[in-house]
């Protein structure tokens, strides 16, 4: 992973966070995604994604309308470009119009040619989202909007995977999002600085965590590899190719984790530490890249806006699609209407 300038930080990231408003004290009574406006997407040939897509339109009271089936094959970490096309020309043609995002009842596939199938969904397959080597992609519209109503508004459907190993694992994920909602927790934000300096560009952002979160939960910046024995993460962000003291930790249910490196999106066979291990491990949310996008800190969920957001009321999906300024190579995975700061509707 190369080291990114320290100025090209400061201006694309920096001014977008302070000039659309992270800190909104008006997001707690905006309309934005809900159980009405997710659709979930459900492969028949996956029992596991059937018992899943079941499941979370029970639990989350998801309309029959937009619980959407489409067949593809099953145990590919990857899917053509082609037969994405299809299928999400399949899923576009059947979806409500009133759908603003999307939940996929899987782990695999996670990536479509270049992209994360995240991404492949919100945008629609396209190469200026990719990059070959250390190079720039294109920015998201979404990045740190105002928007609620992302189809409406951007012409975009943010997407989301409800990963896990196992039926139970991806219930248990899905339960703690419920019960996340309108449960104000007070709980701490990590900030961790690692001896792993290639995968700590993010920690130049940190500082302004205080500037949108001071007050709402703890702050802590510590200087380490790892965080043993805590009873209250609600953040954690680090920068590492694993993580290791999870099973230590007590993760609070809507706790939103992750860790900077290369294939952390690689779900189900990364050389490096999974994003679902942070699931596995409590957390509500979490993110990472499918293929090599080098160590800009853009291809990563900026702390200061997941934090300054979901704290001002947005879902779990919203506050972290809106932290990654170029997202086309990284996956999103987590429990997407989970809502700790916002009243229950």
């Amino acid at each position: 992973m190369n080291r990114l300038c320290l100025s090209f930080v400061v201006a694309l990231v920096c001014p977008l966070a302070t000039a659309q408003g992270v800190g909104n004290p008006d997001l707690n009574s905006a309309p934005g995604v809900d159980h009405t406006t997710i659709a979930i997407i459900i492969n028949t040939s996956d029992a596991l994604s059937l018992a899943i897509g079941e499941y979370y339109a029970h639990a989350r009271l998801i309309p029959a309308t937009n619980v959407i089936k489409v067949s593809f094959a099953v145990g590919q970490s990857e899917i053509s470009v082609e037969e994405f096309q299809r299928i999400k020309a399949e899923v576009d043609s059947v979806a409500p119009e009133r759908v603003q995002a999307y939940a996929l009842a899987w782990s695999a596939p996670y990536r479509v040619g270049c992209m994360s199938i995240t991404s492949a969904f919100a945008f629609g397959y396209d190469n200026a989202y990719c990059a070959s080597g250390c190079r720039p992609t294109r920015l998201s519209n979404y990045f740190n909007s105002a928007s609620r109503l992302p189809e409406y508004e951007l012409h975009i459907r943010p997407a989301i995977m409800l990963a896990g190993r196992s039926f139970s694992d991806v219930k248990a994920l899905i339960d703690r999002g419920i019960q996340s909602d309108g449960t104000y927790p007070r709980g701490t934000a990590y900030l961790l600085l690692t001896g792993d300096k290639a995968r700590s560009s993010r920690v130049l952002t940190y500082p302004q965590v205080e500037t949108v979160a001071a007050g709402l939960v703890n702050i802590e910046m510590v200087r380490q590899d790892k965080l043993t024995d805590r009873r209250d993460v609600l953040f954690y962000f680090t920068g590492a190719i694993s993580v290791d003291g999870l099973e230590t930790l007590k993760f609070l249910p809507g706790a939103i984790a992750d860790h900077l490196t290369s294939f952390g999106g690689m779900l189900t066979e990364s050389s490096q530490m999974s994003a679902v291990r942070w699931l596995e491990a409590g957390a509500t949310g979490s993110y990472g890249t499918v293929v090599e996008p080098c160590n800009f800190p853009q291809k990563f969920p900026y702390p200061a806006i997941v934090i300054g957001r979901y704290l001002r009321g947005e879902t779990l999906i919203e506050a972290y699609w809106k932290s990654v300024a170029w997202p086309g190579q990284g996956v999103f995975i987590g429990e997407p209407l989970a809502a700790p700061f916002r009243l229950k509707r």
